[in-house]
């Protein structure tokens, strides 16, 4: 397969996800499909399999001992800078996963933080720990704590 197929499907293949928690939070289907690991399981597959296709001895000795101009390099190289992508992909969808469940377990608004994590993953995640403790606050009596358990949706 090639690197800009795989690049292109990535990107495509985590769209309908995050359409599902921003625009459908509370749809039965939303919440069943965000219960499965498989979309991560596949991403993660198309990231090892990148990984794998761009490990060499050059590589793996500049990502061992790792230094600022050494991964700018790597990552000027379109195999290296497709596994990075591909990985922002995951862990930003992961992220978000998370941002989702927790929103739907607490009742914290969560479509601005998921609309950030979407585009700069670490955003989304402050954002949403931020609008929690402005909840908590401002809120307290109708926003469940997170010291309370709920049944994992993944189970």
């Amino acid at each position: 397969m090639s690197l800009t197929f795989l690049f292109n499907a990535a990107n495509l293949f985590v769209l309908p996800f995050w359409a599902l928690m921003i625009l459908l939070p509370n749809w039965v289907v939303t919440r069943k499909v965000m219960q499965s690991f498989l979309p991560f399981l596949a991403l993660a597959s198309v990231y090892v399999y990148l990984f794998a296709g761009g490990i060499t001895p050059e590589t793996a000795q500049d990502f061992s001992n790792p230094q600022l101009a050494d991964i700018a390099r790597l990552f000027s190289g379109e195999q290296v800078a497709a596994t990075g992508w591909v990985h922002f992909l995951v862990m930003d969808l992961f992220v978000g996963r998370w941002i989702y469940w927790e929103g739907q377990r607490t009742g914290v608004w969560t479509v601005h933080s998921l609309i950030f994590c979407l585009f700069a993953g670490p955003l989304g995640l402050l954002s949403h720990i931020v609008t929690s403790w402005i909840s908590q606050l401002f809120f307290s009596k109708t926003v469940t704590t997170s010291e309370e358990t709920s049944p994992d949706p993944a189970a």
